[in-house]
């Protein structure tokens, strides 16, 4: 069943905090990944910050534990004493969280989540402008400064407008997997970036900040078959290039050359194989080395870039 998306519109929300997460669900759905997007507000018309009229639906649609609702930022929660949300919405945020479902928000859409409790006991991040607001406001939740979202036990907070495409890849990533948002991201030609307050990368994201597109295309057939035994005659041919010509502009693009960056990929798949209690021997076999020796060797090496 595809994940239905809601988004909650407030008035005068902006729209790129809108605009942003829905293109991602939207680009995903389009590239057969399964995304329902809905549109709802308690009055049937949203004007934008940016004086945009919006049309929303005032019934929201049935919503199970693998859907997600995202409230949109708006302008602004530092001049109003309170998120201008009904009764019945914050009631319906919570019971939506209570039945194992996600709740998202962009920049001042967390004082949306604060107001229906959502905030408390947890922690969040929203716009550098309005973190001492919301500080002061919801006191008994923990504001994390300087990162892009934060993911705290199924509430999903993000900063400030753009990094609202930063949080809608990083769930793509997350329920459709990495090479699903690394897709989305070269269709929106984003830089593709799951780094929240979070340490660690996906390189399927890490290196697909870039323009070009044979890069691109290679990437997408190692992304599809790392465990393989891919040929470097073969890429080149795949893309209609000589092997020294792809070499040379893959590597520009990325800063490795198509092998180191299998290799990558069969490292981190390994990494997570070996936590989740599989052996190394058995995490080697499993992305395509022949013995664990190479993988060993792997593991020593310095973190890629």
């Amino acid at each position: 069943m595809p994940t239905k998306v809601v988004f909650f519109l407030l008035p005068k929300l902006h729209l790129l905090d809108l605009a942003g997460p829905a293109q991602v669900f939207s680009t995903a759905n389009d590239l057969g990944h399964g995304y329902d997007l809905y549109y709802v507000a308690e009055v049937d018309e949203i004007v934008t910050a940016q004086g945009i009229p919006v049309k929303a639906r005032l019934d929201w649609p049935e919503l199970g534990p693998a859907d997600l609702i995202v409230v949109p930022g708006w302008r602004s929660p530092r001049f109003s004493p309170q998120a201008p949300l009904a009764a019945v919405t914050k009631q319906r945020l919570r019971t939506h969280h209570a039945g194992g479902g996600q709740v998202a928000s962009v920049c001042s859409g967390a004082d949306a989540l604060g107001a229906a409790g959502l905030l408390d006991g947890r922690r969040y991040t929203t716009h550098h402008d309005l973190t001492e607001t919301l500080a002061a406001r919801y006191p008994k939740a923990q504001l994390i400064r300087d990162v892009l979202y934060v993911e705290d036990d199924r509430v999903i907070t993000s900063a400030g407008i753009a990094s609202g495409i930063d949080l809608a890849l990083h769930l793509v990533a997350v329920q459709r997997g990495a090479e699903a948002a690394a897709r989305v991201a070269r269709e929106m030609v984003v830089y593709a970036r799951r780094n929240g307050d979070e340490l660690q990368e996906s390189a399927m994201l890490r290196h697909r900040g870039h323009v070009s597109d044979l890069a691109h295309r290679v990437q997408d057939v190692i992304d599809s078959r790392y465990a393989d035994q891919l040929r470097l005659a073969e890429l080149a041919s795949g893309v209609g290039v000589s092997e020294r010509t792809l070499t040379r502009v893959f590597t520009a693009a990325t800063g490795l050359t198509p092998l180191r960056y299998q290799q990558i990929l069969r490292l981190e798949r390994a990494e997570n194989l070996i936590g989740h209690g599989t052996t190394i021997e058995a995490a080697a076999r499993a992305v395509g080395f022949e013995d664990a020796r190479m993988l060993r060797r792997l593991r020593s090496r310095p973190a890629a870039g």
